[in-house]
């Protein structure tokens, strides 16, 4: 047997053979054939070289995938100064080619929201939103190997950009799928659409909150709602169905100034900081709970300090023998939507900012927990919420594995979406990868993220197709 390649393939035409050929004495076969031994021969001496020199179509394919990716990562959407411009001319450019219909949205001037659509045949059918956010958190060159917006992939195929795991992956993935789904012929029942929206990085005010408040989100008619996730270290896939919000905490505290030498009760440093103790004391035992395995880390309350502020500036830098008058400190708290509230509010009055000790505090952002009805703002992962139930079996078809559900350790453009009391689902394909995001090296293998497509394909072709129980069109056991 020839080694053919097994991307290789070579129609041999076979001659019938002559009556000459056939062996005396016997009748002959209708359609006698014979081997060409120069032509096979020579075929075998050419194929080493026809399979090196042409590339097989899939992995042209890939090639180009990953290309399209490294554009949009080399656009540098860093915040402060994002260029959404070009990320804008980008995305549109990818829809022109994938024959999406798409319009840019600027509730606020220069902050621009990318809608694109692939309209369903039945558009009665309330639709799919698949959200992601253009811009990036900032890097600090110095501290990376490679360039943050080189797109660089090393030996290993791991492409290094910041945005590969936040969240540029997932938006191109969206394409990338929807590109494999057209190829095949697949026409959705539901309308697609995909939001690729600006400043989730600085609270999304501008981006998806704006967005989901506005006529024209309320005329896409959405039924459920995707966006990003974390990358897994190990072979399942995470999934979150909430996520904490955040509680930016400031605490002030008051004292007599004095001599640096001059032991004074109740000054305002050391007024701050048996707060800070109190403080440190209890994010000890809420971290205590993640190290045991008790809880994971969205199911707890974090602390963490942003700054601490006291003395008195001088030109050569402070002074040493003043004592402050004032000293403030400020606390990123992340609170779950299962978290108790009250009790905590009663804490950060009584013992971590006391008035009985000089101590004032407000909050420079206190996220929602909960909706009108006072319900946490979950999605279900029962058999009561359909789009959970066609998530799992998708990735499952997809031959991918979901852990246990979880709630987002911080927030996402998912919570504006949630607020209007629609499911919304955290979701990146990422498995067996380091979470990287706001560090520095982010990077994302290459073969991880072709997988990725592969299970959004999936997923797009089954919630674009799910037709409810008792509703028309097909029913979903021809999903």
């Amino acid at each position: 047997m020839f080694p053919l390649s097994s991307h290789f393939s070579v129609n041999v035409k076979l001659r019938p053979a002559t009556p000459s050929q056939s062996r005396p004495g016997t009748q002959s076969m209708e359609k006698p054939y014979t081997f060409n031994l120069l032509h096979l021969l020579f075929l075998y001496l050419l194929l080493p070289f026809l399979s090196n020199s042409i590339p097989p179509p899939a992995q042209a394919d890939h090639s180009e995938i990953i290309s399209r990716f490294q554009q949009y990562l080399q656009i540098n959407t860093s915040q402060p100064s994002p260029d959404y411009q070009k990320s804008t001319h980008f995305i549109l450019s990818q829809a022109d080619s994938l024959s999406l219909q798409s319009q840019v949205i600027e509730f606020v001037q220069g902050k621009p929201i990318v809608l694109l659509q692939w309209p369903g045949s039945d558009p009665s059918l309330p639709s799919i939103l698949l959200n992601s956010h253009t811009d990036v958190v900032p890097s600090e060159y110095s501290k990376w190997v490679h360039p943050p917006f080189g797109a660089h992939i090393d030996e290993q195929g791991n492409i290094f950009a910041r945005g590969s795991q936040e969240m540029k992956c997932v938006g191109m993935q969206y394409l990338e799928a929807i590109r494999r789904l057209r190829s095949s012929g697949f026409c959705p029942k539901r309308s697609l659409y995909l939001s690729f929206v600006p400043d989730e990085e600085i609270d999304g005010r501008d981006g998806a909150e704006m967005l989901a408040s506005s006529d024209v989100f309320k005329n896409v008619n959405v039924d459920i709602v995707l966006d990003e996730g974390l990358a897994s270290p190990n072979e399942n896939y995470r999934v979150f169905y909430g996520e904490r919000a955040p509680w930016w905490l400031v605490i002030k505290s008051n004292g007599a100034p004095g001599h640096g030498a001059k032991l004074y009760e109740n000054s305002a440093m050391e007024n701050l900081f048996k707060s800070i103790e109190s403080i440190w004391r209890f994010r000890a035992s809420q971290f205590d709970l993640v190290k045991a395995g008790l809880k994971a880390e969205g199911e707890v309350i974090s602390v963490n300090m942003a700054f601490l502020k006291a003395a008195t500036p001088s030109p050569t830098g402070f002074v040493m023998n003043l004592q402050p008058s004032e000293a403030e400190a400020s606390f990123d708290i992340r609170i779950p939507p299962i978290g108790n509230v009250e009790s905590l509010e009663k804490q950060i009055a009584e013992e971590w900012a006391p008035a009985s000790r000089n101590m004032t505090f407000e909050f420079k952002a206190k996220g929602i927990l909960h909706d009108d009805l006072g319900r946490p703002l979950v999605t279900a992962t029962d058999s009561s919420n359909p789009w959970w139930t066609l998530l799992e079996e998708a990735i499952k078809k997809a031959n991918g594995k979901i852990g246990k559900p979880e709630i987002f350790p911080a927030s996402t453009d998912a919570q504006n979406f949630r607020k209007l009391g629609l499911p919304a689902i955290g979701f990146s394909p990422m498995a067996n990868t380091p979470i990287l995001l706001h560090d520095h090296n982010e990077f994302l293998n290459q073969a991880e993220y072709l997988r990725g497509i592969e299970v959004y394909e999936s997923i797009i072709k089954a919630y674009t197709s799910y037709i409810p129980p008792g509703g028309h069109g097909d029913s979903r056991d021809e999903l």
